[in-house]
């Protein structure tokens, strides 16, 4: 039993589910719980996602709670068309995967995370991999849980680069700036894992292939997962040669934050109609003493990718 604990609040697609994977797979933290948000998928599929993967991985005791179904200023949620074509209208590359045996917590996502804050304090790590929402909404609930959580490690945002949803927004800060916003301008620990650094770090078709080889079943179903994914790159974003492992690679640097390089930065999100969703340095408050993000900018891709396969290879040769 280690030390840390780690709480994932995922909209379960592709990358989702491989950062399942990798916090189940690293020796050092337990993964105690998923919180299920929307995003690539509606709440009630991204939770049924992440039980189908961690049984797959012989994870089934790992409970998964039900988050926000919206964003904290509206009142419904439509998946994008984009997030359909990149992750499969089922969340997870159109592959079947048997039906869960458990079911979703009936305590909500958001009473979790409270509790979970309360019980392990500075050893809770918190990796967000979808939008904000729930987060935003347990700090709302409960404040002293920001002083209370070891760290946050969310993925989202861009800095440095374009966002990939429009021109300054990346698509999990998009879904709901305004909660982003919150949680950014809060007193919890914050590392932003954005496109800066998860747009160089890419899995393709060799690393499958290995998956494959190991002729088990959580190996050739993920293969057959995130080759999904990665032909859907090769339509939308060709130059890259490969599939961006954003959501893993924030478990990764919760971890072992020496993988980033990173600027600590007062940020705020935009909600103005005009910059609707960026991340960005807030004007007010450069010469401020006290920066409230660490904003990951270069990562030891080569470093990253060798423990991402060693964790999720010696996975699912066990399953």
């Amino acid at each position: 039993m280690a030390t840390r604990k780690m709480i994932l609040d995922l909209d379960t697609g592709i990358d989702d589910a491989m950062a399942i994977a990798y916090a189940v797979a690293a020796p050092d933290v337990d993964l105690i719980g998923i919180v299920s948000s929307y995003g690539n998928v509606l709440t009630p599929l991204s939770a049924q996602n992440s039980l189908k993967i961690l049984e797959l991985l012989g994870q089934p005791n790992v409970p998964v709670f039900l988050g926000e179904s919206h964003s904290s200023t509206t009142t419904h949620f439509d998946v994008m068309p984009i997030s359909a074509q990149i992750h499969g209208k089922n969340g997870i590359g159109e592959v079947d995967l048997p039906m869960p045996k458990r079911q979703p917590e009936t305590k909500s996502g958001v009473d979790f995370l409270i509790e979970s804050a309360h019980t392990f304090g500075k050893n809770l790590i918190v990796v967000p991999t979808g939008p904000l929402t729930n987060l935003a909404k347990a700090l709302k609930k409960a404040p002293e849980i920001a002083t209370e959580i070891g760290s946050v490690t969310l993925m989202g945002g861009a800095l440095t680069v374009p966002g990939n949803v429009s021109p300054v927004a990346e698509a999990n800060i998009n879904q709901d700036p305004t909660a982003a916003d919150q949680v950014f301008e809060s007193k919890l620990n914050i590392t932003m894992v954005g496109l800066d650094v998860t747009l160089r770090t890419l899995l393709t078709k060799t690393e499958t292939a290995e998956w494959r080889s190991l002729h088990t079943t959580s190996g050739e179903k993920f293969a057959d997962i995130v080759d999904y994914y990665i032909d859907v790159y090769k339509i939308t974003s060709p130059h890259l040669h490969g599939c961006a492992l954003h959501d893993p690679l924030a478990v990764g640097v919760a971890l072992d934050p020496s993988l980033v390089s990173t600027l600590d930065l007062n940020m705020f999100v935009d909600t103005s109609k005009e910059m609707w969703g960026r991340t960005i340095g807030d004007p007010a408050k450069l010469t401020d003493k006290n920066p409230n993000v660490s904003v990951a900018l270069t990562v030891d891709q080569a470093t990253y990718l060798k423990r991402f396969m060693s964790y999720l290879s010696g996975l699912f040769a066990k399953n």
